[in-house]
């Protein structure tokens, strides 16, 4: 039976050169595990990959620079446990080596039905939504979240584009 919600979360990363670079070796090599740790975590629901196993393929905002990863869980602490309290972290500590900065949020988190899976084009949305308004039940960061209460719903038509 599905939880009643669940909390999806998007990051992006801006890639310092392409993903068969030797600057990137190390990131690369780290994909499978770091995804394999994730998918065996406490809490891990679902995760964007393609039949290569992860999400390197797939494109955001239509920029080759950018790679995606989504997925979902069952809280934020489940999350947050698997983020920064298993290998995943070392990873995280070496992104300046991997990943270019960016002045926009490049994390996004948001509730969804029990057993939802977002799409990029949501996960688009949302990350527009935070930036364009700051943290709000519909799309929020780690340090300024919101409880599942209404916030599963999604936005209107007529707002999806963070317009009113």
């Amino acid at each position: 039976m599905a939880a009643p919600h669940d909390l999806a979360q998007v990051n992006i990363m801006r890639l310092r050169a392409p993903l068969d670079s030797p600057e990137l070796a190390a990131f690369v090599a780290a994909l499978d595990p770091v995804n394999a740790l994730a998918e065996q975590a406490p809490g891990f629901v679902w995760r964007l990959k393609t039949e290569e196993g992860n999400s390197t393929a797939l494109r955001i905002f239509e920029d080759d620079t950018l790679v995606v990863n989504m997925s979902t869980w069952r809280s934020l602490q489940t999350m947050t446990d698997y983020v920064y309290r298993t290998a995943h972290a070392a990873i995280m500590q070496r992104r300046r080596e991997f990943a270019l900065p960016m002045t926009e949020a490049s994390v996004a988190l948001w509730w969804v039905p029990g057993g939802h899976r977002p799409t990029i084009a949501e996960a688009e949305e949302r990350l527009g939504r935070l930036r364009a308004h700051g943290p709000t039940e519909l799309a929020f960061g780690i340090k300024s979240p919101f409880a599942t209460v209404n916030s599963a719903t999604p936005p209107p038509a007529s707002d999806a584009a963070g317009q009113r």
